[in-house]
């Protein structure tokens, strides 16, 4: 098979309606606050002060045709793959052979969430690499997320139901008869699944974690905790480990399992809230030392939040969650390790499992049944940067990256 498309692409350079943005502005606007006394803390979760100061920049400072002009200093695309709408953006590699590659992202990440590691992989001649580790670099926007809407049709998407179209989108459209994967969050399980299923077909996959393929399977996938009690006699920094990352993921992991549609009427009518929403895990999932802008100005975290503002797009991401639930993950083979592609995983301090130090990192998840998952082939683990690793520290990302298709291209 040859690596040019199977189907001529025309570039579709992004751009949002004015009257999209004149509603915004009217929106902001009209913004109607709550009582938010005794929240300096963030105890009760997001505070007044802080994003009312964010929805006043982005009400009379913030810019997206600012925005919208750099996104668009990269190829985008809009095709069709097994009838679902799929956005994505390109970076043409150079090098002697570059290597195709998908980066996915997850929740509630975008595809520019991977715009500062783009140019390294695309170009690594030019940021201090080696040209013959170049890589295509293929973004897209998650099915139901950003430009990759709408979804009417497509009510049941979700990761493993996304890997397949991944795969359709390398090879019969894109004519590639091998490529690499890589993904974050939710992308790291889409990841995951195309190293699962299609393995023969993948030079390897690298991930921000190494969940089981199961993780959203079962009654109970929306507590992590499946429901068992902090066992007694822990030490007091474990059991304190363990209560902050049950307060990290608890609301956001129910709500979206739960009640996806419930939620969605209240963000997708108001831009205050949205943002109010997807904020609170940027701040409580990012490594920012208490303060956020240091890792999001406020310009990348309304950039962010126009992509699903623009896109009416809020609804559809969160519901992949309780699809994930809803349509539970099944096996295409049952040899070991289920995800047979090689694998890198980049782990960061910031999420490790309670009890466990940055330089135990490795070799605990090494000796778990989640390590077992995986042909793991390079596992490494960094002291600084959070959840949203390419976007925190975009340098030891491709570093590691790199590092997994080394030889192996």
């Amino acid at each position: 098979m040859s690596d040019e498309p199977r189907i001529p692409l025309e570039p579709t350079p992004i751009h949002v309606p004015d009257d999209v943005l004149d509603d915004l502005r009217r929106r902001l606007e009209l913004t109607r606050w709550p009582d938010d006394v005794g929240n300096d803390d963030w105890r009760y979760g997001v505070n007044r002060a802080y994003l009312r100061e964010l929805v006043d920049y982005w009400h009379t400072g913030y810019d997206w045709r600012k925005a919208e002009a750099a996104i668009n200093a990269y190829e985008h695309y809009r095709v069709e793959v097994d009838g679902v709408p799929v956005h994505f953006m390109r970076k043409p590699g150079v090098g002697p052979s570059p290597t195709p590659l998908i980066l996915t992202h997850g929740w509630p990440w975008t595809f520019w969430h991977w715009s500062k590691v783009i140019d390294p992989l695309a170009d690594p001649g030019a940021h201090g690499g080696d040209p013959a580790e170049a890589f295509d670099v293929i973004v897209p926007s998650f099915p139901g997320f950003g430009f990759s809407t709408p979804l009417p049709d497509h009510p049941d998407m979700n990761f493993w139901k996304v890997a397949d179209l991944w795969h359709t989108l390398m090879t019969r459209v894109l004519g590639h008869e091998r490529y690499a994967a890589a993904g974050c969050d939710v992308g790291a399980l889409v990841t995951g699944q195309l190293g699962h299923k299609y393995a023969a077909e993948l030079h390897g996959i690298h991930i921000g974690s190494g969940q089981k393929l199961t993780l959203f399977n079962g009654d109970r996938a929306w507590d992590l905790s499946g429901g068992q009690p902090i066992p007694d006699g822990l030490p007091a920094d474990v059991h304190a480990r363990i209560v902050e990352l049950d307060r990290r993921f608890a609301v956001h992991l129910a709500a979206h399992v739960l009640a996806p549609s419930t939620l969605a009427y209240g963000l997708t009518d108001s831009p205050a809230g949205m943002l109010a929403w997807i904020l609170e895990r940027w701040v409580s999932w990012s490594d920012h030392g208490g303060d956020i802008e240091s890792v999001f100005t406020k310009d990348d975290l309304l950039t962010h939040a126009m992509i699903f503002w623009v896109t009416n797009s809020i609804g559809t991401s969160i519901r992949t969650y309780a699809n994930n639930n809803r349509y539970p993950w099944t096996p295409s083979h049952d040899r070991q390790p289920p995800v047979e592609a090689p694998t890198g995983i980049t782990f960061v301090g910031y999420e490790n499992p309670p009890g466990v130090t940055t330089d135990q990192r490795v070799r605990h998840f090494a000796g778990s049944d989640r390590g077992a998952w995986y042909n793991h082939v390079n596992l490494t683990v960094h002291d600084r940067g959070g959840h949203f690793i390419p976007w925190e520290i975009p340098g030891e990302w491709v570093d590691d990256l790199r590092r997994t298709f080394r030889g192996r291209r």
